[in-house]
């Protein structure tokens, strides 16, 4: 629903008609609760033999060929395989908490899928002949419903590493907290560019809201920033520092094993559907079909049909996150939090502001000449000031240089000061490395007396 401009030029939120949703019967409720666990279930094992096939072709591999036509129960296998293996709890562990943490972070990665709509909002499909909408349930404040259930994701990940009694699923887990909580403020204000041009907080509302025009169109940058932090969000690569096993051997999940990890690969790869439906929801138009087929074809956003468009939608976000772990290599801790807090956040906070003025503007009856000129100017002045800051500051530090005596030779750095080997500080110069001796430098040790001829002639000076 779109914002309704009143006489005053003020704007009202859209008041969202929910009033078809909670009208189904009990077992109707069931069968759409079984069939989002079931969509989930179903996509997270075609994605993992897709993955593993996609990076295959990409390095000129064969891939998963053995299970199932074209190795297509590969996955399935690995599930059974995790099942009959071993379930074992590391003597120092917290038992309750190491054992509720697979299922704090699997749970609320299913209940997202909940507020997703597969189709219109209205009476469209017909089950055992009851008329109902292509939706489980529906909020006034659905987005705002997902950030919440997928923010308690992060406790599962953090628990994990602390209950496990290790110092590197420690490490993983304390890294998964900082990261997700980075990402998840630019997401936030992502989110806000599309509540105000909707006017809404609802699923349906928002796909509604772009019968015309989807918001990858006319929010861009919050696409980019949600694409980016989605990423993060998941720790896939090249953002999955919790998980980095070039430094953390396994991230927090470290010392689980048989059905637990298996729950935790499960929470990463469901992650990745609901992220992907959330973005598809948001700016992709949700159910509604691409623009070159809803011109010459009525039915397409009608009846079953809307379902088949989410579902590639869907599909081909889960091929982004594919190619990225196939072509990009993971980035450092310092780069990631780098990214999050110096680049995305300003990034999103200054866009939502900018998507803010626009919207107060056209709600003033401005035209849409004031309005690109009102917002360049903002621009072009914000620019100007900072340039003119950055120049001011670096003037102020070439003064302080100048006037300062030239200072004298750095400390030495001990490496082993603090107790334990800590690299070098930005400015600091490591000890040089002690080398071994030339060989021609090298002086003849024999243990024992002598040996050969030539040693006997050697030791009597001959």
């Amino acid at each position: 629903m779109s914002p309704a401009l009143s006489g005053t030029g003020l704007v009202g939120l859209a008041a969202e008609d929910l009033s078809v949703f909670g009208r189904d019967p009990w077992w109707l409720v069931v069968v759409k609760a079984v069939f989002c666990f079931a969509f989930l279930m179903v996509t997270v094992l075609f994605s993992i033999v897709w993955e593993r096939k996609v990076v295959a072709w990409m390095q000129l591999r064969i891939g998963p060929n053995r299970h199932g036509p074209w190795g297509m129960l590969q996955s399935l296998a690995d599930g059974i395989k995790l099942m009959l293996k071993e379930d074992v709890i590391v003597r120092r562990a917290d038992k309750v908490v190491y054992v509720l943490a697979p299922v704090v972070a699997a749970i609320p990665a299913f209940m997202a899928i909940a507020v997703i709509p597969f189709g219109p909002s209205g009476n469209e499909v017909s089950i055992f002949g009851h008329r109902t909408t292509m939706q489980l349930t529906d909020l006034p404040i659905a987005v705002l419903y997902i950030l919440a259930v997928a923010s308690v994701g992060i406790y599962g990940i953090v628990l994990a590493g602390w209950s496990s009694g290790s110092t590197y699923p420690l490490l993983g887990g304390l890294r998964s907290c900082a990261q997700m909580i980075s990402y998840e403020i630019a997401m936030g204000a992502a989110f806000a560019s599309v509540f105000l041009y909707s006017g809404s907080m609802s699923t349906s509302a928002i796909v509604e809201a772009q019968h015309d025009r989807w918001y990858v169109l006319l929010l861009p940058v919050s696409f980019l920033i949600y694409i980016a932090t989605m990423v993060g969000e998941t720790n896939r690569a090249p953002f999955d520092m919790p998980e980095s096993e070039g430094d953390l051997v396994g991230g927090f999940n470290t010392e689980y094993s048989s059905i637990k990890f298996a729950m935790f690969m499960l929470a990463e790869y469901v992650n990745m559907v609901t992220v992907s439906a959330v973005a598809a929801t948001l700016f992709l138009g949700g159910w509604r079909a691409p623009y070159p087929v809803s011109t010459f074809w009525e039915g397409a956003n009608h009846g079953w049909w809307p379902m088949l468009w989410f579902v590639i939608k869907v599909q081909l976000l889960l091929f982004f996150f594919i190619w990225l772990r196939g072509t990009l290599p993971r980035v450092r801790y310092d780069q990631l939090m780098k990214l999050g807090w110096k680049v995305l956040i300003p990034v999103s906070v200054t866009w939502l502001m900018l998507v803010a003025t626009v919207r107060a503007l056209r709600n003033e009856n401005y035209d849409f000449q004031d309005i690109v000129l009102y917002v360049g100017g903002a621009v072009l002045a914000v620019l100007l000031l900072s340039m003119l800051a950055d120049l001011f500051r670096g003037r102020g530090r070439d003064g302080e240089r100048g006037g300062e005596p030239a200072a004298g030779p750095p400390p030495a750095f001990d490496p082993m000061a603090g107790g334990f080997p800590v690299p070098p500080l930005p400015g600091q110069t490591p000890p040089p490395v002690p080398r071994r001796r030339s060989r021609q430098d090298r002086e003849l040790i024999v243990s024992g007396g002598v040996d050969t001829p030539r040693d006997r002639k050697e030791a009597d000076g001959v």
